[in-house]
């Protein structure tokens, strides 16, 4: 029997760059308290388990740990359904809190656990660390998730590398960047590098997402720079857009994706723009268009990047705020810091709609910022027809406003 009070740790999901900034802060100002701080392997997985893997913290490991990528605890997507909750493993560590990071999906079943541990007369708190590298989370003040900074800086490291490649050898390159709900990383370093074009869900609010567009607005793309002159180009596309497809338009491809414990396609199990790049070429070689084109993905390389300045500072606001959100004796709550730094506690129920599920912070298509960066790409519009006909017989069906049904 473990002597004083403790804290527990777990990390659901995928990783991303600050989770172990957020687990070495907490485990320094609980353990600065006198707390013991256990750290559970597996995320989930660990609690079901009759034999949990479980790290106890020092101040060494917790300092050595700060600015590291990954995570010092193995994660997992595991989501529970009928196995036995391990209660011993609360009892017998005098478990008093429970920190979950991780996205909504692990925030809501961190409630859960609670709850049936409160059944069980087993009372803790719970307070959770949003995290992901999508930025897709609804914060207050449209703040930052942590790790997406990190991995967009990490991104853009290795898109202005490829931009280079294309510029050097005239070729075109296919990226696609993570991002399941939105496109919030495939904008941010399409925008960085200056490339241009880029495909996100988000563009086609106006009209049904469907692969021959996503096609159609890069040979676009590649057309508007031939007749500029310029023989290369980089092509950015969120991975959004396949998980805004209907499923008639993945059944094009024939590939059957499979899917997580929570019911989201496994886009990291296929190269998506390897797909993006054969349909690509299909349609160039029917046009009569000689132009090379290479897939790059931006996928599990951009999550265990080490965290940049921006995440460290504020990944050390979340952690010293979980442990200023549990002495106010709040649970069952996001913690969440909004542009003054000023900590503040974000429950589920306050930001779940009518159907019980977090909506999605999107790209703010209509902005000022998003129209001015549009703007600045290479497209097919219509004063471009007469010259777009030397490679198109319908440069209007490459036009983008057209493709996008937008004014």
């Amino acid at each position: 029997m473990t002597k004083g009070k403790s804290i527990l740790i777990i990390c659901g999901g995928g990783p991303a760059p600050g989770i172990n900034s957020v687990i070495s802060t907490v485990a320094k100002v609980f353990l600065k308290d006198g707390y013991r701080v256990f750290g559970l392997h597996e995320g989930f997985r660990g609690i079901f388990s009759q034999n949990p893997k479980i790290k106890e913290f020092d101040f060494d490991h917790a300092d050595r740990i700060f600015s590291r990528g990954g995570s010092t605890l193995v994660m997992s997507r595991f989501k529970p359904s009928d196995e036995k909750l391990n209660t011993r493993l609360f009892l017998d560590n005098n478990v008093k809190l429970l920190v979950s990071i991780g996205g909504d999906d692990t925030a809501s079943t961190a409630n859960r656990i609670t709850a049936y541990l409160e059944k069980e007369r087993i009372l803790i708190s719970n307070i959770h660390v949003p995290k992901t590298i999508d930025n897709d989370l609804p914060l207050p003040d449209r703040n930052p998730t942590f790790g997406f900074h990190s991995a967009k800086d990490e991104g853009v490291r290795i898109a202005n590398t490829t931009y280079e490649d294309a510029r050097t050898s005239h070729n075109w390159f296919v990226m696609c960047a993570m991002g399941r709900s939105a496109g919030h990383l495939a904008f941010g370093i399409a925008t960085s590098c200056h490339f241009p074009i880029m495909v996100i869900p988000e563009m086609f609010n106006k009209t049904d997402l469907t692969l021959d567009k996503v096609i159609r607005l890069i040979i676009s793309s590649i057309v508007k720079r031939k007749i500029k002159g310029v023989e290369y180009g980089v092509a950015m596309v969120s991975e959004g857009v396949f998980h805004s497809m209907p499923k008639s338009e993945l059944d094009k491809i024939g590939i059957n994706f499979t899917y997580d414990d929570h019911g989201h396609p496994e886009l990291g199990n296929v190269s998506k723009s390897h797909i993006l790049n054969v349909l690509l070429q299909k349609e160039l070689e029917k046009l009569g268009l000689d132009v090379k084109s290479r897939p790059v993905e931006l996928g599990y390389e951009l999550r265990c990047c080490r965290p940049i300045g921006f995440d460290l500072t504020l990944c050390t606001l979340l952690g010293i705020g979980v442990k200023k959100l549990y002495d106010q004796g709040l649970s069952g709550c996001m913690v969440s810091a909004n542009s003054r730094g000023e900590i503040k506690p974000l429950f589920l129920a306050d930001m779940q709609d009518e159907s019980g599920k977090i909506p999605p912070r999107l790209v703010e298509i209509e902005s000022e910022f998003a129209n001015l960066c549009f703007q600045n790409l290479d497209y097919i519009k219509e004063r471009d027809y007469d010259a777009a006909e030397k490679y198109l017989k319908d440069p209007s069906a490459y036009d983008f406003k057209k493709i996008l049904n937008k004014k």
